[in-house]
């Protein structure tokens, strides 16, 4: 039977709504008719249902979402300030079905809405979705779980990693654990390094106010890298249900640590000065509108971990995220050590295989030795490839399906949103110090110039 669900989107006048989760929620309507949602929205600024309804109209067009509009048209919208529970009370008051809160606002609005939540009468079985980062270091994410859990079970906490709804992200474990070609080798025994990397044209974008505050290793590393890196290094969960698979990647997260105990030496910060990507110019990070140059902002990190588990102990996992770099690179790149034995005769180089997996447009490639095609004994490059679409919904409509339908399976559990702020903890206190230089690097380079080169 299908749940009445109300969702009531806090931020609503806000970009993250707008942008990604209105389109979104068109899609999964078109393409899933039946769902039951009565769509309400809540925002600072002072907005009319009528513009509300333009807004989610607007929105669900962008995907060509504009049939299902019927769906959710008598829509509404309230001013309100979410941080204060009286207001709180009146938006969960007299809602259709079961409540799902969609906080798409700053952490730290998010924190204190939560706070206020304490004193306001929640409906049974209401879902709370809360955005990354989720708070802004150890202390504050293990106060702010257990503001949460006072409010609703773990199992109706969604901590929303967009990430995790990305079907590249999904097929990756479908490679794996489907084909005994890969399963067996999935360790340190035969992979020599893992690379997850997500390097992007796009600049600031307007994006100052956040971005300033976080830096590429709060925006990138500390959530989304982190939670695929989970993924790659996890054990065989028994099931892919919502308790098995987070109880794999948590586990992972907990065995996790920076490579060698040595902030230092295994990271690295930059950020982007003017400069032409791709023909557009921009001007440098620290004179973009709205950037203070004195926070010493960083615009790509680069770390490198280790896994601390019989499985993977040895391999370093190098998690890389920038902005404004040429040729963008959205990728997980596993490494496989070269065999142990050539026969003689064959020439040429014998590097390890590389496993490629390329989120968007999503695709699998496996470069392999092989036989020359004029000369049998030469040894020569080739690459397979496969093709894994992009599946049926957006990231952010995989996350919307999840939340309406009630299953945390793709949300990041509290404890491991826990351990990315422990991982990244001597790296943080190693740059506040000042012991890892900041350089920079011209928009539309691939970073600094002595950096190693990734494969």
């Amino acid at each position: 039977m299908t749940i009445q669900t109300t969702l009531l989107i806090l931020g609503a006048s806000g970009d993250l709504t707008s942008r990604l989760l209105l389109p979104a929620l068109g899609q999964l309507l078109t393409l899933e008719p039946n769902r039951r949602v009565h769509l309400r929205g809540a925002g600072i600024d002072d907005w009319d249902d009528a513009k509300w309804t333009e807004t989610v109209r607007r929105s669900f067009a962008t995907t060509d979402a504009s049939a299902a509009f019927d769906a959710i048209a008598e829509t509404t919208y309230v001013k309100a300030d979410i941080t204060q529970p009286a207001e709180l009370q009146k938006l969960v008051s007299d809602v259709e079905g079961r409540l799902a809160l969609y906080f798409a606002v700053p952490p730290a609005i998010a924190a204190a809405a939560c706070d206020a939540l304490r004193q306001v009468d929640l409906p049974e079985g209401t879902i709370l979705a809360l955005e990354k980062p989720f708070g802004t270091d150890r202390a504050g994410a293990h106060a702010l779980n257990a503001t949460v859990r006072e409010l609703v079970p773990e199992n109706q906490i969604f901590r929303v990693d967009h990430f995790l709804g990305r079907s590249t992200t999904l097929n990756l474990l479908g490679a794996r654990f489907a084909n005994r070609v890969f399963e067996p080798v999935w360790s340190a025994q035969h992979i020599e390094s893992v690379v997850i990397r997500f390097d992007e044209a796009l600049g600031l974008e307007g994006r100052a106010r956040y971005y300033d505050n976080a830096g590429a290793m709060v925006d990138m590393i500390q959530s989304h890298l982190l939670q695929v890196l989970a993924f790659v290094a996890m054990e065989p969960p028994a099931t892919l249900h919502e308790v098995d698979l987070r109880d794999a990647t948590s586990a992972v997260l907990r065995a996790t640590h920076v490579w060698n105990d040595n902030a230092v030496r295994s990271s690295r910060r930059a950020r982007y000065t003017a400069g032409s990507v791709n023909g557009r110019e921009l001007p440098s990070y620290a004179d973009e509108p709205g950037v203070d140059p004195t926070r010493g902002t960083e615009t790509l990190a680069e770390t490198t971990f280790e896994v601390r588990t019989s499985r993977w102990k040895g391999v370093p996992f190098t998690l890389r995220s920038g902005k404004a770099i040429s040729g963008e690179a959205h990728e997980i790149v596993m490494t496989f050590r070269p065999v142990r034995h050539l026969p003689d005769g064959f020439s040429g180089q014998e590097p390890g295989s590389v496993l490629r997996f390329t989120l968007g447009p999503d695709r699998m490639a496996l470069e392999l030795n092989v036989n020359g095609g004029d000369d049998p004994f030469e040894l020569e490059r080739t690459m397979l490839q496969a093709e894994l679409g992009e599946g049926a919904l957006k990231a952010y409509g995989e996350v919307l399906s999840g939340i309406l339908d009630g299953d945390a399976t793709l949300a990041v559990r509290g404890d491991a949103a826990e351990q990315c702020w422990r991982i990244l903890e001597p790296i943080i206190d190693a740059w506040r110090r000042g012991d890892v230089p900041l350089e920079e690097y011209a928009a539309g380079t691939d970073g600094p110039a002595g950096w190693p080169a990734l494969p």
